[in-house]
């Protein structure tokens, strides 16, 4: 008998560890093809706004330009500098990639469709955004260069300094969903608004939250007018300045699926997720993944925009947006939200 219930539980360990790397496989896999094909349509973007062709060489219409560019960074050679710490200088990249891809685990794509539907998603997804600063700080000590070391330090301040913003507008939303799951809060904002728009962001509470979400999330993935750790006038290329080869790819597609990331929880958190515009019936007939990939395209093409055509912000400039501009709209908007539901009986 207990030779029975040990091979039982063995072949149900097998089983269930089989069908976690399945599951992980499954949006790990598209997600690097993804993220390939947003670095074509960044460029294709940018190039369109400078009049510009963009990648049309490499496969039709260019769409090849990205495997052929991953390709070129395989076979170059990796080189760590003679001074650096060596250890610490290869596993910063590694800490990097893999903290973006954890993040995907609790971003629901449909009904059910979710890696790990955890109770705490959003506080999660918090503890993870964090640790990516470990491996912006990691790479620019290790790398014992002071312009890499400069623009660690500057990532970290600006990281933690728009997760502070971040963290009070995202009490904001957990308050009038009830719930930390993000399958719960994406359910929410079903009909939120006249009964029929599904989306907290019609709501005039939480649209200017929403506003403050995505420029805090273009600061806090450091892309442009907020790239001020690449800023190349003063610090060359950033902290991956000594990076070569498959380590240099792995923080450019770190950097990429966390902004693939931040798009997401847009979707997620304001735009109804994988819900449709409008909760009329006919429209639940598009599959809740197709409606939350169009929305994720939608402000990857913001992020892009934005990119091409707003110059590089002053780095006092990006710390007094911040600390005095977000950071007091945002818990006055935890005190105005959490006041109105209240006064309305919404946690009666």
């Amino acid at each position: 008998m207990t030779q029975t219930f040990q091979h039982w539980g063995l072949s149900f360990g097998a089983a269930w560890g089989l069908a976690t790397i399945a599951g992980i496989l499954l949006i790990a896999l598209p997600l690097m093809l993804g993220v390939a094909m947003i670095i074509y349509a960044d460029r294709k973007i940018w190039a369109a706004m400078a009049l510009r062709r963009g990648p049309n060489v490499v496969g039709p219409f260019g769409l090849l330009q990205s495997f052929a560019d991953g390709l070129k960074v395989f076979l170059q050679e990796t080189i760590v500098p003679s001074a650096a710490n060596k250890g610490l200088f290869l596993i910063a990249p590694i800490i990097t990639f893999t903290v973006a891809l954890m993040a995907w685990a609790v971003i629901p794509f449909n009904s059910g469709a979710i890696l790990a539907d955890i109770n705490v998603g959003l506080l999660y997804i918090l503890a993870i955004s964090s640790l990516g600063v470990y491996g912006v700080v990691i790479a620019g000590w290790a790398s014992n260069s002071k312009y890499p070391f400069f623009s660690a330090m500057r990532a970290a301040a600006q990281m933690i300094s728009y997760e502070v913003s971040i963290g009070f507008i995202l009490i904001c939303v957990v308050l009038w969903a009830g719930t930390f799951n993000l399958n719960g809060i994406v359910l929410a904002q079903k009909g939120h608004v006249f009964g029929f728009i599904n989306g907290f962001v019609a709501n005039p509470l939480l649209f200017p939250l929403w506003v403050m979400f995505l420029i805090s999330g273009m600061a806090e993935t450091a892309r442009a007018p907020f790239d001020l750790t690449e800023a190349e006038s003063e610090l060359v290329a950033g902290y991956q300045t000594e990076y070569s080869s498959m380590a240099f790819a792995l923080y450019w597609l770190g950097e990429y699926a966390n902004v693939l990331l931040m798009c997401a929880l847009n979707a997620v958190l304001f735009w109804g997720g994988y819900l449709p515009p409008l909760d009329i019936p006919i429209l639940y007939l598009v599959p809740g993944f197709v409606w939350l990939l169009l929305k994720i395209l939608f402000f990857f093409f913001i992020f892009s925009w934005v990119k091409a055509t707003v110059p590089r912000y002053r780095y006092d400039q990006l710390m007094r947006l911040g600390w005095k501009v977000f950071l007091p709209l945002s818990l006055f908007f935890v005190f105005l939200i959490s006041g109105y539901l209240m006064a309305t009986g919404h946690f009666a």
